[in-house]
């Protein structure tokens, strides 16, 4: 399917054509099949329809904490920022410095076993439990201590916490 529009740069009609082509480089092996591509013939400038953008990322990032390998340092940083937070709060949130979480990132080190599978349960739970968002991981502490009791009574429809 071709239709013309105005190139960006030098003026010249684009052509649109539904290709295959790479997501983005920072994330290789990712890629879109039949996008539209406005291209220019005379400049070499391009144009990608992404539809639906939000769920595209949804959709990879499912794609990558299905996997069984390790996570490369590029799916970690999509990861993160597929969840909104900058590496100080990811570092936070998982418990490592930033600087840890800066040598994932850029293939330096691999990311831990233990650091990965954290990182792919808070993108599977991202929808937090009302009573428990996951701001409450940046507040768990080093030290150990005995657990409260805490009380459950069963309702109608399940459970709830008891005085």
């Amino acid at each position: 399917m071709l239709s013309e529009t105005k190139c960006l740069d030098c003026g010249a009609e684009m052509k649109r054509r539904v290709e295959d082509v790479p997501f983005d480089a920072a994330l290789p092996g990712i890629v879109l099949a039949g996008v539209a591509v406005h291209r220019c013939p005379d400049c070499g400038y391009y144009e990608v329809e992404i539809p639906h953008l939000e769920e595209l990322h949804r959709t990879i990032a499912a794609h990558l904490v299905g996997q069984t390998r390790r996570l490369a340092g590029a799916e970690v940083r999509f990861l993160r920022k597929w969840l909104g937070w900058s590496g100080q709060d990811f570092a936070r949130h998982i418990g490592v410095s930033p600087e840890t979480v800066s040598r994932w990132e850029n293939e330096r080190e691999p990311i831990g076993g233990t650091s990965d599978r954290l990182l792919r349960l808070i993108v599977v739970v991202r929808r937090p439990v009302a009573d428990y968002p996951l701001d409450h991981l940046a507040e768990i502490g080093d030290v150990a201590t005995p657990p409260a009791v805490v009380r459950f009574a069963p309702t109608k429809r399940g459970w709830k916490t008891a005085a």
